[in-house]
């Protein structure tokens, strides 16, 4: 993606585009559920380790699903923090049944 995407909105919608293979968004989720769980570990433990793996399970998970499923660049590298709201985003729309129709208007199929 060479050129900004200059709102939210648009980002949104080209952000499910790229998470269009179901498998990609899966593997995302198990991504953000790690981290999700580590941050949990470092509020209940205090060990600071857990803030380490925050970032590894996050980014490890979505990358490899990037590089070797859906076979585009990931969104963080250009728009790093519109990428991350998205990712909590996609993971609670998906989690509460809510994801579809965002993935209609994205032209996605929803499967």
């Amino acid at each position: 993606m060479a050129e900004r995407i200059p709102d939210y909105r648009d980002f949104w919608l080209h952000y499910l585009r790229e998470h269009s293979a179901r498998r990609t968004r899966a593997i995302h989720y198990v991504g953000t559920a790690l981290v999700l769980a580590a941050a949990a570990a470092l509020v209940v433990t205090g060990n600071g380790w857990w803030a380490l793996a925050m970032p590894v399970g996050g980014y490890g998970f979505a990358w490899f699903a990037h590089f070797f499923v859906e076979k585009n660049r990931p969104a963080t590298f250009t728009h790093p923090w519109w990428s991350l709201l998205s990712d909590f985003r996609m993971f609670f729309l998906a989690v509460s049944g809510r994801l579809g129709p965002h993935l209609v208007r994205a032209g996605v199929d929803a499967g």
